[in-house]
């Protein structure tokens, strides 16, 4: 067997929507397609992957760099040994030839969104869902039947008033999810402990409602908001400074007692070990977001499980962000904690399988072979093209 082609795209999912850093009006997202030489059905398997939202796309990387070091390898040195199967770790390997280490910033992005495509169509190929396989290599062959999802969103919006913004939660709750997150740290204080007192009004219970400030606030800030919030027993206040502030982190677990929650912006295993040996985070309590699809993979993403086992972290503490069926596939077969969910935005990248209901919160996943784009039909009608 072997890789035929390798192709990629860039996809607007673009917004009006704002966070407290940054505005989504121009975002965009690479997609890449797979085409192997396996066939299926009469066509030949193809898998799909694409890039986490928050990350611009990073076609220029795929096409200079990571994309040719592929189509120039030879072909048997891209499967398994078994010649069976693609062998995502060797695609890997090859895609960070001649790389240096550090620098985990785009790059990540590029071949994390390589890294998806090959796991699905690994999956299809095994004729598998890619949860099934992940349990069957890592978790003796137990994968979890449903998976924990929160409904992100609360973003600012031009002209949204905290009537919208109650509207816009009380959907969620009506939808399935208990647990619902809203975006704070661009406005006054005082303007955001009325907009949180708002959703409060609807959800019922601070620990159903997560605050996200997208890394926006100094040290002060973050104490001055940490003191403020206190009484109000969030489920999570998250990534409240840079994300490589580790001395903030740890400063602020300090002051602030209940949960925290960052790592969504941190691209390596070394960038999350770093977290974990400096930042403060509580094994008890916190939550860790690391997302494969922006952090070189699911080959890099076992090594930051490895890690956080070796420092005494539960994989039960890692939620991923992203809100996508990857990330649902690595936290059914990997037994993570549960997975970000994005019930109206980001779309066609948002979003789990049609026709999957969300209830009390939990979903649970299509048992199709690979990711299960397939079965997300505005998803797939833009990937399909690009395999055909």
């Amino acid at each position: 067997m072997r890789i035929v082609d390798i192709r990629e795209m860039t996809a607007s999912i673009a917004s009006p929507i704002a966070n407290a850093y940054i505005d989504f009006s121009k975002m965009t997202c690479s997609v890449v397609a797979v085409i192997t030489d396996v066939m299926r059905d009469g066509k030949p398997v193809v898998g799909y992957g694409f890039n986490s939202n928050g990350r611009y796309g990073a076609g220029g990387l795929l096409r200079e760099r990571f994309l040719p070091r592929l189509k120039e390898a030879k072909p048997d040195s891209l499967i398994n040994d078994e010649g069976t199967n693609l062998d995502p770790f060797k695609i890997w390997a090859t895609m960070m030839t001649n790389e240096k280490p550090g620098g985990h910033g785009e790059r990540s992005v590029a071949v994390g969104t390589v890294d998806m495509a090959v796991w699905d169509a690994v999956a299809k190929i095994e004729g598998k869902p890619l949860y099934r396989v992940l349990a069957d290599r890592y978790r003796g062959g137990k994968a979890d039947d449903k998976v924990w999802v929160y409904a992100a969103g609360g973003y600012y919006y031009p002209g949204k008033d905290d009537r919208q913004l109650q509207d816009e939660m009380k959907s969620y709750l009506d939808r399935g999810y208990k647990v619902v997150k809203m975006k704070i740290g661009a406005a006054p204080l005082a303007e955001d402990l009325r907009r949180i007192e708002a959703v409060l009004k609807i959800v019922g219970d601070g620990q159903n409602l997560c605050v996200d400030v997208n890394g926006r606030f100094d040290i002060d800030t973050a104490i001055r908001y940490a003191e403020a919030i206190k009484p109000y027993n969030l489920f999570w206040y998250e990534e409240v400074g840079d994300p490589l502030d580790y001395a903030l982190q740890a400063e602020l677990s300090k002051h602030y007692d209940l949960p925290m929650a960052t790592g969504e912006n941190l691209f390596s295993h070394q960038d999350a070990r770093n977290l974990i040996r400096h930042g403060g985070m509580r094994p008890d309590r916190d939550w860790l977001q690391f997302d494969c699809a922006l952090s070189y993979g699911l080959v890099e993403y076992l090594r930051t499980l490895e890690m956080l086992e070796q420092n005494g972290w539960s994989p039960r503490r890692v939620v991923p962000h992203g809100g996508h069926q990857m990330s649902l596939n690595i936290a059914a077969g990997l037994h993570l904690g549960g997975n970000e969910s994005y019930p109206d935005v980001f779309r066609p990248f948002c979003g789990f399988a049609d026709g999957i209901r969300v209830e009390d919160s939990y979903v649970t996943l299509p048992d199709t072979p690979g990711i299960g784009f397939e079965t997300k039909s505005e998803l797939f009608s833009v990937m399909r093209p690009l395999g055909e």
